[in-house]
């Protein structure tokens, strides 16, 4: 299927490993130009290595930038002032107890998990509207649903994108300007497996037996009982970010494995 996507200049945020990784690559082989994001330039050089070796021709450029700043923000958006497709994909994890959650952590999270989003949007949209075509992506997660009693900072951030990108695509009704948000579930990102196998290190077990756990007592209403893969993942922000999805806009799109227990 052709995603009509050739030329289209494409910025994934956070994108030098896990679910971004994968939509770069995949919006790469789809034909965009796309730029990858990251918070040094040695991680972000090796992505973009990494996407030229393994699609030989591919257009793929980066900028380095720490977009849980307002600093970070500006500076992405210096070095490429217009795109037609942008994913806001980076964010940020951290299993807290609610009590010891402080004011910092709050504000961190707010920043690197909304404000990104809100900021690269508020800037992109201009364009897309003046051409009346582009994609706007929120990558959320089920966390946004259900709420983990282990990271509440998280889950809230996850919700406040769902309400940030049904508001934007709002406004831009009657345009050829979409935006959605994409909600994985538990997904074997670079993260998630670092925290994994820091998990089986302490208990003495395998990282198989880590994961039956988790989604024995964490995740139990999982229907695939395993780890999202980012590619699975990637395959739906890429389709949302397709000319071919030009009535999908405003939408919650889950690729969780049938974790949220609700048919709407």
């Amino acid at each position: 299927m052709d995603l009509g996507l050739t030329g289209k200049r494409a910025l994934v945020t956070g994108s030098t490993a896990g679910i971004g990784f994968a939509t770069a690559r995949v919006l790469a082989e789809e034909g965009a130009h796309v730029i990858v994001n990251g918070r040094t330039a040695a991680r972000v050089d090796a992505a973009i290595r990494a996407v030229r070796a393994a699609l030989p021709g591919a257009i793929v450029d980066g900028v380095a930038a720490d977009l849980g700043t307002a600093a970070g923000c500006d500076a992405v958006i210096a070095a490429w002032p217009d795109v037609d497709v942008l994913v806001n994909n980076v964010g940020i994890f951290e299993p807290k107890s609610f009590e010891d959650i402080s004011d910092a952590d709050w504000m961190r999270f707010f920043e690197t998990n909304v404000l990104s989003g809100v900021r690269c949007s508020r800037h992109y949209v201009r364009g897309m509207r003046a051409r009346n075509w582009g994609r706007i992506v929120f990558v959320s997660s089920e966390s946004a649903l259900q709420i983990p009693a282990e990271m509440i900072h998280y889950g809230t951030t996850k919700t406040a994108q769902l309400a940030v990108a049904r508001g934007l695509a709002e406004t831009l009704a009657g345009t050829g300007v979409t935006v959605n948000s994409v909600l994985p579930g538990p997904t074997a990102s670079e993260g998630v497996g670092a925290f994994m196998a820091q998990l089986a290190r302490a208990q003495g077990v395998d990282a198989a037996a880590v994961e039956r756990d988790f989604f024995a007592h964490a995740r139990p209403s999982s229907i695939v009982q395993r780890f999202t893969t980012p590619e699975e993942v990637a395959a739906m922000i890429a389709y949302v970010c397709s000319a071919r999805a030009s009535a999908t806009t405003g939408a919650a799109l889950r690729v969780d494995g049938g974790v949220v227990r609700a048919i709407v």
